[in-house]
């Protein structure tokens, strides 16, 4: 099968690379441009497409996959809200993802955000560096016997919770499917918000999650709240996240992921005047702590995702029944061939 990875790094080629010889069956190549409607037409001639969760894979682009006789996509991602799965599936494409790598990568980055924000260690770092030895500004709060309120208990909120135990927090959590073997004490979304002290998101994209954290939703927390976000950006609206930010809501605020992130993750764009001020509002305040989407970025994860997703492409392939397809099996690629068969 010939796959084209689109918006590929070094660290992509470098780990996928180091264990393309255990897939003989699999020729991949790279490019760094991302996939959109504009560069859809450089999957020509390949099976199959791999997508991280910054690519454009909406309606227009499926379809020029399609007219392209791709017949699968791969997400080297666990998200997928960036696919329109109903055109996919119309179009006989198969869609499968990396639904977990390393759980506990994305919450150990999310308690870094926490104490980072919260200690003002990213401050203490500059001001050592121009031998500013005060403490002025950098005032804390401890963690120990406050209350962390984990929204969502997949892999990764469940690890979140163990890390929060681990410093003496209680834990309470929410999550539409409640899971009584996680041991985490579940109540109602409304009581959560309130009662904690830390509260760390860890629930999918949905249009029932979109902006879950609002003017409404702020005004029911605690004072002095720390708020930490490693999942999507759209679980919070930004404009209400910064209005509780200048009431001085929270104390501390943590995101790896942001709304306004799509044009630019993962980019240098140290030279360039950004064209949307949210993300500069966001930088301008003393008690919020941005990181570019890198929760997971650890070298155990980096191997698990790409074993995963070359594993998908072998399991596609030979017809195996898949649970990290969202699609359902439409078509099959046949081992050696270039064409599939539908079913």
């Amino acid at each position: 099968m010939k796959i084209l990875f689109y918006g590929t790094k070094s660290y992509d080629e470098q780990f996928f690379n180091k264990i393309l010889e255990g897939y003989p069956e699999l020729d991949i190549h790279f490019t760094d441009a991302n996939i959109h409607k504009e560069t859809a037409a450089l999957a020509d001639g390949y099976e199959a497409v791999c997508a991280f969760v910054n690519a454009d894979l909406g309606t227009e682009v499926i379809e020029e996959l399609h007219s392209h006789h791709v017949k699968l996509i791969l997400m080297r991602c666990a998200g997928f809200n960036n696919v329109d799965l109903e055109k996919a599936k119309q179009c006989k494409i198969a869609v499968m993802r990396v639904p977990g790598y390393s759980p506990e990568a994305v919450a150990e980055h999310a308690m870094a955000l926490v104490l980072t924000a919260n200690r003002h260690t990213h401050k203490a770092y500059i001001k050592c560096r121009e031998n500013d030895f005060s403490l002025g500004g950098l005032m804390g709060v401890n963690l120990y016997g406050k209350t962390a309120g984990i929204i969502g208990t997949g892999r990764i909120g469940q690890a979140m919770a163990n890390i929060c135990r681990g410093f003496g927090m209680r834990v309470i959590s929410y999550d539409k499917y409640e899971n009584p073997e996680t041991g985490i004490r579940y109540l109602p979304l409304s009581q959560v918000l309130k009662e904690s002290d830390l509260i760390s998101l860890h629930c999918p994209l949905t249009e029932e999650t979109r902006h879950m954290i609002n003017r409404e939703t702020i005004q029911t927390m605690k004072d002095g709240v720390i708020l930490v976000n490693t999942s999507r950006g759209g679980l919070i609206k930004t404009s209400d996240l910064i209005e509780g930010i200048r009431a001085g809501k929270f104390f501390a605020v943590g995101l790896d992921v942001y709304e306004e992130e799509s044009p630019y993750v993962y980019e240098d764009l140290s030279d360039q005047i950004l064209q949307t001020s949210t993300m500069a509002r966001l930088l301008s305040f003393p008690n919020v702590m941005v990181t570019s989407h890198q929760g997971f970025l650890t070298m155990e994860a980096m191997e698990a995702i790409a074993h995963t997703t070359l594993q998908n492409a072998v399991d596609f392939m030979e017809g195996r029944h898949s649970d990290h397809e969202l699609t359902g099996r439409f078509c099959q690629a046949s081992k050696g061939s270039r064409t599939g068969t539908g079913s």
